[in-house]
C-alpha cells in the first residue's frame, strides 16, 4: 500500500490477529495505547470486520526490514467525534491510531516516518484537509514525533489525552 525505504505500510490480514494478541497484552504497548489486554477471540470480533472492509476503520500492519513490527489504522472522523473536537462536519478530516509493538524498536524514527507515510497517503489519496489523534499526555516521545510530523496540540481531551492535529 505505502512504501519507503525500510518501512512498508500493508492493509491487515487474518493472519496479523496472533501478532495483535501478542502486543495487546504487552504492558509497555498498553501504557500508551487505549486498549485493554485481550485474546484471540476479542481481537477477531474488533479487527475481523475491519479486514473485510466491513467497518470504517481501515487496519494496516507496519513492517521494517520485512519484519510485522506494529499496527496503524486511520479513519474518516465520525459526526460525533467532530462535534467532540470542535470541527464542522464540512470538512474532510482523518484520525490515525498506531503503536509499534515490537518495543526493542521505539526511539528509532520508524514511528515519527510511519506517521509521515500515512499522513502523505491520506492528503494525496484521501484529499484530507486535517489529520487528528489523540494522544496520552504522558507519552512524551510520541508527542515529539507527531510534532516532527507536523502535528500541534490542540486541546485538552478527558482521561489525561491531548488532540493533537495536522493540517495540509
Amino acid at each position: 500500500m505505502i512504501f519507503s525505504n525500510e518501512i512498508l505500510i500493508r492493509k491487515m490480514k487474518q493472519n496479523d490477529f496472533e501478532l495483535m494478541v501478542k502486543w495487546l497484552n504487552d504492558p509497555k504497548v498498553l501504557e500508551f495505547y487505549e486498549e485493554s489486554p485481550t485474546n484471540y477471540d476479542k481481537v477477531v470480533n474488533k479487527y475481523g470486520p475491519r479486514v473485510e472492509g466491513k467497518h470504517y476503520v481501515n487496519p494496516c500492519m507496519i513492517e521494517f526490514q520485512n519484519e510485522t513490527i506494529g499496527y496503524i489504522q486511520f479513519y474518516p472522523i465520525q459526526e460525533n467525534e467532530l462535534i467532540k473536537y470542535g470541527y464542522p462536519q464540512n470538512q474532510i478530516i482523518y484520525g490515525i491510531d498506531q503503536f509499534i509493538g515490537e518495543t526493542q524498536l521505539w526511539g528509532k524514527g520508524i514511528g515519527t516516518s510511519m506517521i509521515s507515510m500515512m499522513v502523505n497517503y491520506l492528503s494525496i489519496h484521501k484529499s484530507v484537509s486535517r489529520v487528528v489523534l489523540e494522544v496520552k499526555n504522558t507519552n512524551v516521545r510520541a508527542i515529539s514525533s507527531y510534532e516532527k510530523c507536523g502535528f500541534k496540540k490542540m486541546k485538552e481531551l478527558q482521561n489525561d489525552l491531548t488532540l493533537m492535529e495536522w493540517i495540509k
